[in-house]
């Protein structure tokens, strides 16, 4: 993930670009001051109007390049920066620098605050390399977020055709190419602007002001002990609640920590779907809409308390490093594959002129025995006359040498057969490479289908994708290599058998659990159920019965039987009564 001064320097990379009009790459010096002087002041960081001029002090009175306003920068302004200022109003200065010359409005079907909020997003998840471009993988990651928040399905076969009809040597898009994207609804299917916008807001509160959680709820006070309607916005290390949702008067907010504990709590003062936030200062209850409403908060605030126990960045910066890593280990592994490719080539290269020089020792060996043979036949000619005695033997020396030849004639054709086979198994291993190629296409879109699994899960997937890609790479070259590959092939192929069998069994005790929750849910109401019933049967026998309180502090009548369950008052008041009652029947 990339640091917060590479983030900062994101937003200032689009003002600078911004403020050189020809694209000469070069800014003067009085925009610069007003450009700094701007950061400082929003940055909270002490200005120096001389810096400037004294950093620059040995150049002409020319504009600055990019390379040259870095220094001044990093020196005078990044590494001052504490992190106590405004984010978003950073951001919207640098915004309006660079939205007036490139966001085109006509077109665009969203707001300037939505195309604002867009602009930010791709700052966040653009990659730390100028100038900057977001990547499809991160543009799909976007778009699906999107279109999950307006409940509208993901079609990845729409994705696709997108990025074919694009040119073959993209890398990815600007920001402002990415604002048209979602401004020309292509995406969004016909949704209205304020849906589109509403997605907007929530995506961007999620990626750049870290809210996982946000509604409304009723909170008790510690005082009064009365109930009111807040809005609660989660944070990483916080939750603030407001009046209403629109943030402008704050009424209080809950530390949270690795100590902190959240609990459910039983109905009660009227109000159902309570819990618990436990914290070291205080305790606070909280009451949600339903009992759906009240597990999600349950979880998302235990797992942000779970998050800063291991000290661990919110989940969408986490996924966004996993995202970059994953990409970065594809990219590692496709430049080894290409530098094999290449060492595979020239090894070719080598054997085809190893063939090449024993084809031609072969030609000069068959030459050089024809010679011979010429040479043997001329001079048996020449001796046949002279020596007619050694007739038979000569001709036993002539069939010795066609013997000869016949075996240099067939070694050839030997040869001739290896290079064929050589040549049949080049092309089968180009084949193999096309095979492999095509099977990781095909893998990458069924990855790509997936839905979103739980962590545990998606690190497992990882695990099992990155063992599955590995025995694709397999090259068959030499038997001994594939013996070990398929020996190889065998230990991952268990380690895959044992890491499904592991997800069979989480998802096994995830159901459990389930179970259980329902098992303890159904004894609690029949449980409620039967303490109701109980007390309605005590209060129509209150003459026979009567229920154990707590007892007064004056002392108690002594009866034959213990302890009496009334007071002499109580006595003295119930004989009263039956004394009036007698004399009301007599008269």
């Amino acid at each position: 993930m990339g640091s917060p001064k590479d983030e900062l320097l994101k937003p200032i990379w689009h003002a600078f670009t911004a403020l050189d009009l020809d694209r000469s790459g070069k800014v003067s010096k009085s925009q610069l001051k007003v450009l700094s002087h701007n950061l400082c002041t929003l940055l909270n960081v002490p200005h120096d109007p001389v810096a400037l001029e004294e950093h620059f002090r040995d150049d002409d009175e020319g504009p600055v390049s990019n390379q040259g306003y870095m220094p001044y920068l990093n020196r005078f302004i990044l590494e001052k920066v504490q992190g106590n200022f405004d984010k978003i109003e950073f951001n919207k200065m640098c915004w309006t620098l660079c939205a007036r010359k490139n966001l085109a409005r006509n077109t665009l079907l969203l707001s300037d605050d939505d195309a604002f909020k867009v602009w930010v997003i791709f700052n966040f998840l653009s990659e730390d390399k100028y100038p900057l471009v977001i990547v499809p993988e991160e543009i799909e990651y976007l778009l699906k977020k999107l279109t999950e928040v307006m409940g509208l399905g993901w079609h990845q076969e729409q994705f696709e055709h997108y990025k074919i009809s694009l040119d073959t040597s993209w890398e990815g898009l600007s920001a402002w190419e990415l604002i048209e994207l979602i401004g020309s609804g292509r995406f969004s299917k016909g949704m209205d602007r304020q849906t589109v916008s509403m997605a907007i807001n929530e995506v961007f509160n999620e990626l750049i002001l870290d809210v996982l959680k946000q509604g409304y709820m009723w909170k008790k006070g510690h005082k009064r002990k009365n109930w009111t309607e807040r809005w609660f916005v989660l944070k990483p290390s916080i939750i603030s609640y407001y009046v209403s949702e629109d943030l402008k008067d704050k009424r209080g907010e809950i530390i949270l920590d690795g100590n902190c504990t959240v609990e459910a709590l039983p109905d009660k003062d009227g109000k159902k779907c309570l819990f618990l936030i436990k914290s070291l200062e205080k305790c606070y209850e909280i009451s949600a809409s339903d009992k759906k409403k009240r597990q999600e908060w349950i979880q998302a605030i235990q797992t942000t308390v779970n998050l800063l126990r291991l000290s661990s960045p919110p989940p969408h910066k986490e996924a966004r490093q996993k995202r970059k890593e994953i990409r970065q280990k594809l990219q590692a592994e496709q430049e080894e594959l290409e530098r094999q490719m290449r060492e595979l080539q020239v090894a070719n290269e080598n054997k085809q002129k190893e063939l090449e020089t024993v084809r031609k020792q072969l030609e000069e060996a068959a030459a050089r025995a024809s010679e011979e043979e010429t040479k043997r036949l001329q001079t048996q000619m020449e001796l046949q006359d002279r020596f007619s005695l050694e007739l038979e033997r000569e001709k036993m020396v002539r069939q010795k040498m066609e013997e000869q030849v016949a075996q240099k004639s067939s070694e050839l054709e030997q040869y001739l057969l290896r290079v064929q086979e050589l040549e049949e198994m080049y092309k089968q291993l180009q084949e193999a490479l096309e095979d492999e190629k095509q099977a990781r296409q095909d893998e990458e879109t069924v990855r790509r289908l997936q839905a979103r699994l739980l962590e545990e899960e998606s690190t497992k997937r990882e695990e099992l994708e990155k063992w599955h890609f590995e025995q694709q790479q397999a090259i068959e070259v030499t038997e001994a290599e594939k013996q070990e590959l398929e020996n190889q092939g065998m230990m991952k192929e268990h380690a895959l058998q044992v890491a499904l069998q592991q997800l069979e069994q989480l998802e096994l005790d995830r159901k459990e659990a389930l179970e259980q929750y329902e098992e303890v849910k159904k004894k609690l109401e029949v449980a409620a159920n039967k303490t109701k019933s109980w007390k309605d049967k005590v209060a129509h026998h209150e003459g026979l019965i009567r229920l154990i309180e707590p007892g007064s502090k004056n002392p108690h009548l002594i009866t034959n039987w213990g302890p009496a369950a009334f007071t002499e008052a109580e006595l003295e008041q119930r004989e009263k009564s039956w004394k009036g009652k007698r004399g009301t029947s007599e008269q």
